[in-house]
């Protein structure tokens, strides 16, 4: 699907610098632009990519001024980065074709459950009964959604789904291929006699609407109540989140973080990749937390950037990095 410099603009509320009937039909990085291809530029450090870029459309920060020529057409916007993001939305509705509502060798539970207009089920597909599934969902094949599950409008569930009983997704969710979503905690209760008895996860899983979950993930139910991963959240790949914690709004979460039992993270928190939260934990609003963090300890004040293992203040491990790199030199 080609798209002109002009219908990108009025998309995005540019202003273009150049031809605004050149099309592109391809998104590349700046450093591998070619004819046909839209590039942005939104850290200056990749500059002087600028001047030799191949591509047909750059897009570019209203406050940024090219020092020498540019050859391809540019596009002026607030935010080059925010830009590309709503570009790419724009470009896969345009070629995207949503599969229609059919149905291939359903399980047969699925005759009692309710199924929304327009939602596509795909081949070997099971639908337990009971369970509720919104209109214009996709769900691949060989995605399974246990007993009295609920679905919102327009979610996708990629193949290898497994949805639990009981556990319900919102709506405009990405459930990517392999995640699971209700399995049980890690619940276990040691006995006189040395042995571990389980402990029955009686609960279930919420997600909110507007979330997605990357592929192999898994969201626990909880032991009792449910878990809670509240709307606008963003899960990456092979993260785990244990029963009974609650995941704030719009929190984004890097790959294989982990999350402990009952802990609870605020709203718009930061995660890097592999961080690991102890159990039973409060983290305060927007926090933020660098790839590899150990956290040990509530956190009550909002707003702050942590590291290291036990984690503490960005600003002093950095501190106290300084000197300690240094010890063995003394």
């Amino acid at each position: 699907m080609e798209v002109t410099a002009q219908v990108i603009a009025d998309h995005l509320g540019g202003e273009i610098i150049g031809n605004p009937l050149v099309k592109v039909s391809s998104v590349a990085k700046i450093e591998s632009g070619k004819p046909g291809a839209l590039c942005f530029l939104a850290n200056p450090k990749y500059e002087h990519y600028l001047y030799t870029c191949q591509a047909s459309i750059i897009l570019i920060n209203k406050t940024f001024e090219p020092k020498q020529e540019v050859k391809p057409t540019l596009i002026k916007v607030k935010n080059a980065y925010e830009a590309v993001a709503s570009l790419l939305d724009l470009l896969n509705s345009l070629k995207a074709s949503r599969k229609k509502g059919r149905f291939w060798n359903l399980h047969y539970e699925a005759l009692s459950s309710r199924i929304g207009k327009g939602t596509y089920i795909g081949s070997f597909a099971v639908i337990s009964k009971k369970a509720k599934i919104g209109k214009n969902c996709q769900i691949y094949p060989n995605v399974y959604i246990g007993e009295g599950a609920k679905i919102g409008n327009n979610t996708i569930l990629f193949s290898g789904v497994k949805i639990y009983p009981g556990c319900e997704i919102g709506e405009d969710c990405i459930i990517h291929s392999n995640v699971v979503i209700g399995s049980d905690g890690f619940g276990f209760a040691p006995t006189s006699e040395g042995i571990y008895k389980k402990i029955p996860q009686t609960g279930i899983v919420i997600v909110g609407n507007n979330c997605e979950i990357g592929a192999n993930s898994v969201v626990d139910r909880a032991t009792m109540g449910a878990t809670m991963v509240e709307d606008g959240v963003k899960i990456d790949n092979l993260v785990q989140i244990a029963h009974n914690v609650v995941i704030g709004a719009n929190t984004v979460i890097a790959a294989q973080s982990g999350v402990s039992g009952s802990t609870k993270l605020g709203k718009n928190c930061v995660v890097g990749g592999q961080v690991g939260f102890a159990g039973h934990l409060t983290i305060a609003d927007k926090s933020s937390f660098a790839g590899q963090s150990g956290v040990m300890g509530s956190i009550k004040e909002s707003g702050k950037a942590y590291m290291g293992s036990p984690a503490f203040e960005y600003r002093d491990f950095i501190k106290a990095y300084a000197v300690f790199k240094n010890l063995h030199k003394k």
